[in-house]
């Protein structure tokens, strides 16, 4: 495995940590999305996100024999 593409993987994985880790960046109410303060949407933003950087890292290191 090349340690270029599994650290890129690894960043890829710790970035929604990053994200999520320090809630005074989102802990507001507004702007609200759909009568959702900023809290909760912010962090239902991240599901999908977070699924696609995994799929993106797990295709990047898997090995197809």
């Amino acid at each position: 495995m090349d340690k270029r593409f599994s650290t890129a993987a690894l960043w890829l994985l710790v970035t929604p940590f990053i994200g999520l880790l320090w809630v005074p960046f989102y802990n507001f109410h507004d702007p609200v999305l759909l009568g959702f303060p900023f809290f909760y949407w912010y962090q239902f933003a991240w599901v999908p996100v977070t699924a696609l950087l995994t799929s993106i890292a797990y295709r990047s290191v898997r090995h197809d024999d």
